[in-house]
């Protein structure tokens, strides 16, 4: 019950804060993306906490992830640089939680080789639009690719319960494919589609992981 009331809590805060940032109300949107972002971090603590060590990295990722959501509705120049370091954090925690859960050699294999073709692939076509921020994005590219096979390799442990496995790599990558409206609407064209389309694959990335603590076990 109290998942569901999470649930229901998150898509209704989502439909509020895509209406603020339709209507250009900053402050507002700032407000309640601040609150729905708290509630990821909130879902984790009261989720069971069945691996310790990942849960430990997993809140922190969520925290960081919190404070670059924040960063990035601030209007300030700079911000939106601050909130790239941030949610880099963030996926290098991730990635330290998926390395507590299952072992460095299920990294390897064709879907760590898919993951790094299509970073390579979005880096390309991105180049022209990047300006001075082309090392960023470069840096900031290998590490989500490296958290998103991180999560294919626990995906694939069957020594994993199957629920918190497909948890974590569907969240990862909704996670990953958010990020791509994230970059399309700050180099290529600022337009209300990419919100539309980038918050929800977010949200439902990050709530996904949270939830991911509560049903990720050793079987």
């Amino acid at each position: 019950m109290g998942n569901i009331i999470i649930i229901v809590t998150a898509a209704l805060l989502l439909v509020v804060l895509l209406y603020h940032i339709k209507e250009d109300n900053q402050k507002s949107a700032l407000l309640t993306k601040t609150v729905l972002s708290s509630l990821f971090v909130v879902t984790v603590l009261v989720q069971p906490h069945l691996i310790s060590g990942y849960y430990n990295f997993l809140l922190a990722g969520l925290i960081f992830c919190l404070l670059g959501d924040v960063f990035l509705a601030l209007p300030q120049k700079g911000m939106f640089l601050a909130g790239l370091v941030v949610f880099l954090a963030g996926h290098v925690l991730y990635v330290f939680g998926f390395l507590r859960v299952t072992e460095i050699g299920q990294w390897a294999g064709i879907g760590s080789l898919v993951i790094i073709a299509v970073g390579g692939l979005v880096y390309f076509l991105l180049r022209t639009y990047l300006g001075r921020m082309k090392i960023p994005v470069i840096f900031y590219m290998i590490v989500i690719s490296v958290m998103l096979a991180g999560a294919w390799a626990v995906f694939g442990d069957c020594g994993l319960a199957g629920s918190g496995r497909i948890m974590i790599f569907a969240g990862a990558l909704l996670f990953y494919l958010s990020d791509l409206f994230v970059a399309r609407h700050r180099f290529v064209k600022e337009e209300f589609s990419n919100r539309l389309i980038g918050l929800p694959m977010y949200y439902a990335g990050q709530f996904l992981l949270a939830f991911s603590v509560g049903f990720l076990e050793r079987l």
